[in-house]
């Protein structure tokens, strides 16, 4: 079956086995009972790069999202829809009463998310005992129960060092800042999102992604020269806060097989090593004497109800995030995502009465407008990549001709790749 068929500069199958044939100059019909199947060409490193990359990210995305998607009534849209902004804004102004109040809460922002972290802990902890005989496709089957491995912990140890910092920084800046200024000083996580997976994925930035990059700088340096409680250092634990974030997502995607690219058990063991890791910065920052002083407070029922709420907000709002995309999409996110920041401002505006002025509203709207325009472009260039991905997969067309060159090409996949290729598409 060898002898005549040829498909020019492409492996094929003959007779059930694997060949690499030679470009020939001449084309003829392969013998009789022969069936040839052509086989992708080896990628290049570049490709094998590119794909490992787009492997990394379909992983982690795939698995994040939860079961499969179902139609959902508008209702329900409504509802969920409803609960992320609640939740979401509740969680801020949570956080900037425990950050920020006067007499009523301990000054120690490492301390209160070292808290958050037990909180969240805790509460896997019980929904795994809940999944544990929960009946498969309900609500807590979802959960799996929580099992601390060493061996795990330390893989995931990076990103919880990361997980740290998003997490110190994030609640810092809310603390020197005002809450409608919080989202401007936060701003700049898509300009750190394309830089690092540019430098990091190799993956290449559209014009039309660095134009809408463009209009959120412009709208953080509005914002910011025009902030009237303007606070430096805020601004800046607000810029780190963001470079933290986007670190937080391309290593989570590059940890993510280690805890089967289940989010629930990631959330587990991060938050079980950043309890851990809280307690000697909390010494070096001298956050154990500042709890000390404040002793009186840690009889008081209102500081605690905070607190319990805080923790409790942090672990809803990933429920919320992973619901709204399932009952809508990626895009429609981001937008309720953008929206929701609008709403938080104005609120900040009547409950917080933070003074502002034209030019500080103008650079809130240019960093909003900005991130939902970098929303729909990113998805749509998604869309059009998916598109071109499957026309390539239908376009391989068997070419047959004779064989016999002294030139041959090897472009055959190792044994190792091959076995390798259905369980990374099943992991996909």
């Amino acid at each position: 079956s060898r002898r005549d068929a040829q498909l020019v500069g492409t492996p094929v199958f003959c007779g059930g086995e694997k060949t690499v044939l030679s470009p020939r100059s001449g084309l003829q019909a392969p013998r009789a009972g022969c069936v040839c199947v052509p086989r992708p060409l080896r990628p290049s490193v570049g490709d094998l790069s590119a794909a490992a990359a787009l492997r990394a990210d379909a992983r982690p995305r795939a698995a994040m999202a939860g079961p499969p998607k179902e139609k959902a009534s508008m209702e329900k849209i409504a509802s969920v829809v409803s609960a992320y902004f609640m939740v979401s804004i509740s969680l801020v102004f949570v956080n900037k009463w425990l950050m920020s109040g006067d007499g009523t809460t301990i000054p120690a922002p490492l301390f209160v998310t070292w808290f958050q972290c037990v909180v969240t802990v805790v509460i896997c902890w019980a929904l795994g005992r809940a999944g544990r005989d929960a009946p498969a496709g309900s609500f807590y089957a979802q959960f799996p129960e929580v099992a601390f491995d060493t061996a795990i912990a330390k893989k995931v140890l990076p990103l919880s060092v990361i997980f740290v910092g998003m997490m110190t920084f994030n609640n810092l800046c809310l603390k020197y800042v005002e809450v409608s200024f919080y989202n401007v000083a936060r701003s700049l996580t898509i300009c750190f999102n394309v830089l690092l997976t540019r430098l990091v994925l190799g993956g290449e930035t559209s014009r039309q992604t660095l134009y809408c990059l463009a209009v959120v700088v412009l709208g953080f340096f509005v914002g910011t020269e025009s902030e009237v409680n303007f606070s430096f250092i805020g601004t800046l634990f607000g810029v780190t806060s963001s470079l933290f974030v986007s670190m937080n997502s391309i290593w989570t995607r590059r940890v993510a097989d280690v805890v089967d690219n289940n989010q629930w058990r990631l959330s587990a063991y991060n938050n079980i090593n950043a309890v851990i890791l809280f307690l000697p910065f909390m010494l070096m920052t001298g956050e154990i004497g500042i709890i000390s002083e404040h002793s009186a407070l840690l009889t008081s029922f209102t500081f605690w109800a905070m607190m319990l709420l805080s923790g409790v907000f942090g672990f809803l709002i990933g429920i919320c995030t992973i619901m709204q995309i399932q009952v809508t999409s990626p895009l429609t996110h981001n937008i309720s995502g953008t929206a929701k920041a609008a709403v938080q401002t104005v609120l900040a505006f009547l409950i917080w009465q933070n003074p502002t002025s034209f030019m500080n509203i103008m650079g809130i709207a240019l960093v909003l407008g900005g991130s939902l325009l970098y929303s729909y472009v990113r998805t749509m260039e998604m869309r059009r990549q998916d598109a071109a991905k499957a026309a390539a997969a239908k376009s391989s067309p068997a070419v047959h001709g004779r064989a016999g060159d002294d030139r041959e090409v090897d472009i055959e996949l190792t044994e190792q790749e091959e076995e390798e290729q259905p369980l990374k598409a099943g992991a996909a």
